[in-house]
Parts: structure tokens; C-alpha cells; sequence
């Protein structure tokens, strides 16, 4: 044995019986999964059993993260256990996840952040089509974007809030960080003569394109995964997308982390059909129909000043009914379980046409 050998022999030897002593924990982690899945089964009631628990799942990983003592990262802690808990609850119940597809896009990277690589995911052409296929429970949840921190909402998903059914809730948030890389076909020589990409992101990298490729003509496609498919098969179209398309298109990474803002991020929600319980660090997003009259804001906006509770997103969507009033979607801290949030509820439902809950879920962890 070499002297190296002879040094790491007794660190291996620890290494083994740790990985020992691991398969033995997560076997009975997972054993103890399966026991809570037959008592769910067995209890009596006309309700079908909830196996996903977005609230129990934040919980568990936040607690995590404040216990973690390195040298792994918190981030990287949480992200091992998520695949640990996303087994588990491949036990209890496999779930089906739509999301906004095709294949290779943010919309799917952000549902397997959230549910995990065990977790069967369906990719849908339209953000409504998610939608539905929750409302017809051809899906146990659907992942959708609804907001980027550089080019705001996205509207199609609020309009489809406006239209679904109440049975659907908001059962979690998911938060991506958005990197953006510049494209090539492997195959690429001489100009480029036209850069494709979804519209929310040329407008989150027109900076950078503007700066190196002015005057090269821009066009929005359905997707990202789109655009590099799209420059897979035409060496004189770039594409913008991420690390991921690239890789199932067999693309070239021109250009790393072109993105306008370093801290671009964009939010995702789950749908399903479940009331979720406290987790302790709680949304609520709540759909409000008022008056065309002035001063219906005004009246919408003050019991959460009177009750001390911190709004995050205020948007306006034109409601339906074609005579110019409006639907505003509210975002705040808190739960809806919660006795200050209960009489906000109360108090708007006083002064507004409609206000729908839309649902009360944790605030992203990882």
C-alpha cells in the first residue's frame, strides 16, 4: 500500500459503515412512510386521503436548514432530503404532476424542486391545459408560473384563476432561480440570423442582446425548450434558454448567465384541490371583485392596514363582465386560519362583489 492508500484506508472504512448505517435509516424512514400511507387508507370517511403535505414537507426542511452544521450547504441539505421525502411519498401515493411543458423548460425544473425526481411528470401546451387537467383529476397537481422578478406577472395564469373552478386551491409556492445562456448550434458558422426564445426571456436578456448581437432580429416562440429545438435543427438560429435545454438539444453554451438581473427569479404555484394547514411561514392569495366606482381599492386595501397585515403582490386583471370593473389578486402574509386574517376576510366581503380565497400555503423554503 502506498503511503496515500495507508492514510485514507481508515477513512474509507468509516465512509462504508456510514453508508451502511444510512440504508439502514432511509429503509426505515421509508417503512415508517408506508405505516402512515395504510393509516390514511383505513380511516373512516367520505374524503379521499391527502398523501401530499405541503405544509408537514416545509416544516421538515425548514427545520433542516436551521439545524445544519456544514460543511453541506443548507440549500444543498434541503435539496437531498426533498429526493429522500419524494421517495417516501412515491410509496404512500405516486403522484402525476402537470406543468407547463414541453419538456426542458423552467416550468419543469421548478416541478421537480418541488415534488422531487420520483414524482411522474406530464408536460401541457398551455397554462390553461394544467389547469384543467387538475380540475379533471387526470393530475394530482399542477405546476404554473405566475411571476418573474424582472418582467412581473404573468397574465395567463391569473385570467385562468378568474375562470377555474373553486374546487381548485394554491397549495404551494416554488421559486427558481433563472439563469439564461446564449445557444449555438454544435454545427454554427458565420452570422446568426435570428435569436428565438419565449418573450419573457428576450425581454429578461435585452440588454445583453442588444450589446452583442444589435440588429440580429428577435422572435418569441411558445417556449424555451421551443427555441433550442428550434436551433438543434437550423445552425443559423441562437436560441436563449438554459442549461438544461441545451442539454437535451445537444446545443452549445455560447454565453453563460445572460440574464439583465443577476437575481432573477421567477414563481411558480401549485394547484390542486386541498386545503392546506399551517406551516408556520404562510401565504394566502385571495381573488377580489369589486364596483366600478371610485375609492373600491381604497375600501378593499384598509382592513389589512387596520389589522397589521403585510400585503406582498397587488395585481389587476379586467374582470369578464365587459363594463370595465376589475378583479384584483392579493397576495399577503399569513394564514387564512389565522383570527386577524379571518376578520380581513370579513371585513372586505363587506365592501367588495366577490372575494374568493384562492388558498393558504408555505412560503418557498429551497
Amino acid at each position: 500500500m502506498t503511503r496515500e492508500d495507508t492514510a485514507l484506508e481508515p477513512i474509507r472504512t468509516r465512509i462504508d459503515a456510514i453508508d451502511e448505517e444510512l440504508q439502514k435509516l432511509l429503509n426505515e424512514r421509508a417503512s415508517l412512510a408506508l405505516d402512515v400511507g395504510k393509516i390514511k387508507q383505513a380511516t373512516p370517511g367520505d374524503e379521499v386521503p391527502v398523501f401530499y403535505r405541503p405544509e408537514r414537507e416545509a416544516q421538515i426542511l425548514t427545520r433542516l436548514k436551521e439545524r445544519n452544521a456544514g460543511p453541506l450547504s443548507d440549500n444543498d441539505m434541503a435539496h437531498l432530503f426533498r429526493e429522500i421525502i419524494s421517495c417516501c411519498l412515491n410509496l404512500e401515493q405516486p403522484l402525476t404532476i402537470a406543468y407547463l411543458g414541453p419538456s426542458g423548460t423552467y416550468t419543469e425544473a421548478a416541478a421537480i424542486k418541488q415534488f422531487g425526481h420520483f414524482a411522474s411528470m406530464r408536460s401541457l401546451t398551455a397554462i390553461d391545459e394544467v389547469f384543467r387537467e387538475v380540475e379533471s383529476d387526470n393530475a394530482h397537481y399542477g405546476v404554473v408560473p405566475v411571476e418573474n422578478s424582472t418582467e412581473g406577472m404573468v397574465n395567463h395564469t391569473l385570467d385562468c384563476f378568474i375562470g377555474c373552478s373553486p374546487d381548485l386551491r394554491i397549495c404551494a409556492e416554488v421559486e427558481l432561480a433563472i439563469h439564461h445562456a446564449f445557444l449555438l448550434n454544435v454545427h454554427h458558422e458565420g452570422e446568426i440570423r435570428e435569436i428565438v426564445s419565449h418573450s419573457q426571456s428576450l425581454a429578461q436578456c435585452r440588454r445583453w442582446l442588444d450589446a452583442n448581437y444589435p440588429g440580429v432580429s428577435r422572435r418569441d416562440c411558445a417556449s424555451n425548450s421551443e427555441a433550442a429545438r428550434e436551433a438543434a435543427a437550423d445552425p443559423a438560429i441562437a436560441a436563449v434558454a438554459g442549461a438544461t435545454a441545451a442539454e437535451r438539444h445537444g446545443l452549445r453554451v455560447a454565453a453563460a448567465n445572460i440574464e439583465d438581473q443577476a437575481y432573477n427569479k421567477t414563481r411558480f404555484l401549485v394547484v390542486g384541490k386541498q386545503y392546506v394547514g399551517h406551516s408556520g411561514r404562510d401565504k394566502t392569495s385571495l381573488l377580489v371583485s369589486t364596483r366600478n366606482e371610485p375609492g373600491a381599492l381604497f375600501r378593499v386595501l384598509g382592513p389589512f392596514h387596520k389589522h397589521e397585515i403585510s400585503l406582498t403582490r397587488i395585481e389587476t386583471r379586467p374582470a369578464r363582465s365587459g363594463d370595465w370593473s376589475y378583479v384584483f389578486f392579493i397576495d399577503f402574509h399569513g394564514h387564512q386560519g389565522d383570527e386577524s386574517v379571518g376578520k380581513v376576510l370579513e371585513e372586505i366581503g363587506e365592501v367588495a362583489l366577490e372575494v374568493r380565497t384562492l388558498g393558504s400555503y408555505p412560503q418557498a423554503v429551497i
